[in-house]
């Protein structure tokens, strides 16, 4: 049996993860990792490598007899590392960088999704140069809530969800002066506020067909009860109640084969994971965004139940062979729980010793998101900091293992929200 060096690109929680399932494949021969964290490192070998260097990627995977490229991040997708690798001969699995721009652009997913009759909001789009007719527009429609929309990568921040005129004002003004955002807004998209729950729904593609792994409901603000601002995740659970059978066929036949069949009729074959994130409103399923990659932190709870090989799995895409797999699932409820160093996502303090790790139960699982090691301690060293999964039969067996585990961990300024799968309990109770 052939086996494979497989080179992960990325640093997170959704990395750690991957490089876990990828570590369980018969099919593996050697991981590395770039650059990888201290969890990516139990798996196989982290290389400190600047992943917006393609060059100095292709020097690793030469060096490394690299088979197969393995693209976490959305960064190195949208700014082309799949057309550079794939131009020298490498097999990377993810999208091209004109396929990738279904999540590097909030405008060229909506034209995309208007032009193959793909259900989504109603949305205008603005220049930064026009924020003033922006906010006219606003305030002449006056429908309330209103989804303002960076159109570039903003790491899940770029989006806010306007309750009155003040708001769109003061959200308007950031977007216009906040180094951090000002190049995503560059475009400002302006969308109609969807009443419903959302989900989460992930396929893997290989340009011609799409095989949907899981599905997982994403908890994105930072407080409790979904209040406050946007983050890149706090918790996830899966699967989500929401979806019914027939819902995910509905899901299959309306969003993501149109999807993977109007970007082969556009030019651009869609290889990859296509993360389509869903709100189920009255009228049915629409599409709020969509990813070019795994969610973090829903990765690590779909990651989990996953029974099929996931190695084999990406084999197949690269091979445009998806057509021959069965997705195995197992019955079980998964849910993640976010550590976050307290302030984020605005200003926070890193280097705080994290300890408790060693004290959770054999049956939980914690991926690291943003840590290091120093002086032989393990630090924290970014916004989101673990990620602690519990797992049970059901729903509230699942929350409890996962709470049960968080308190034995601890460092400085620890946040988390104590809520994460209250939605889908209520769901069940419905």
């Amino acid at each position: 049996m052939k086996t494979y060096n497989v080179l992960l690109i990325g640093s997170g929680g959704r990395e750690h993860a991957l490089a876990w399932k990828m570590a369980q494949s018969p099919l593996l021969d050697h991981l590395y990792t770039v650059p990888g964290n201290p969890g990516t490192a139990q798996y196989g070998t982290n290389i400190s490598v600047d992943t917006s260097d393609f060059e100095k990627v292709l020097g690793v995977v030469n060096e490394h007899d690299i088979d197969i490229v393995v693209v976490g991040p959305e960064k190195p997708l949208v700014d082309g590392i799949t057309d550079f690798l794939t131009g020298k001969g490498v097999n990377v699995f993810g999208p091209t960088s004109r396929a990738a721009q279904l999540e590097g652009s909030k405008s060229f997913a909506k034209e995309f999704m208007q032009r193959h009759n793909i259900p989504t909001a109603a949305y205008k789009t603005f220049k930064s140069s026009q924020f003033d007719e922006a906010f006219e527009y606003i305030k002449t429609e006056n429908r309330y809530p209103v989804v303002l929309k960076a159109d570039g990568l903003a790491g899940g921040k770029g989006v806010f969800i306007c309750e009155n005129e003040t708001e769109v004002k003061k959200r308007l003004r950031q977007l216009s002066n906040d180094e951090k955002l000002k190049d995503a807004a560059s475009t400002l998209v302006v969308e109609e506020f969807m009443q419903g729950q959302e989900v989460s729904v992930f396929a893997i593609c290989d340009g011609e067909i799409a095989r949907v792994l899981h599905n997982a409901q994403d908890h994105k603000r930072i407080g409790e009860g979904d209040t406050g601002l946007n983050t890149g995740g706090m918790g996830a659970y899966a699967p989500a109640p929401l979806l019914t059978p027939e819902l995910k066929n509905e899901i299959e036949k309306s969003i993501i084969q149109p999807t993977i069949d109007g970007m082969k009729a556009d030019g651009n074959p869609y290889l990859g994971i296509l993360y389509a994130g869903l709100m189920i409103t009255e009228e049915g399923p629409k599409v709020v965004e969509y990813n070019c990659r795994f969610g973090d932190p829903e990765c690590q709870v779909i990651l989990p139940p996953l029974k099929s090989d996931l190695l084999d799995l990406i084999l197949a895409a690269t091979g445009s062979s998806l057509k021959n797999e069965i997705i195995q699932l197992t019955n079980r409820y998964y849910c993640s729980v976010v550590l976050a160093s307290g302030g984020y996502p605005s200003s926070y303090e890193k280097g705080f010793e994290i300890t408790g790790i060693s004290d959770i139960d054999k049956k939980s699982l914690v991926f690291h998101s943003g840590t290091a090691n120093k002086d032989g301690k393990l630090v924290t060293d970014g916004g989101r900091v673990l990620n602690v999964v519990g797992n049970g039969e059901k729903l509230q067996d699942a929350i409890d293992h996962a709470y049960k585990n968080v308190k034995r961990i601890t460092f400085k300024n620890s946040y988390y929200r104590s809520d994460i799968g209250k939605k889908g309990l209520k769901t069940l109770e419905s």
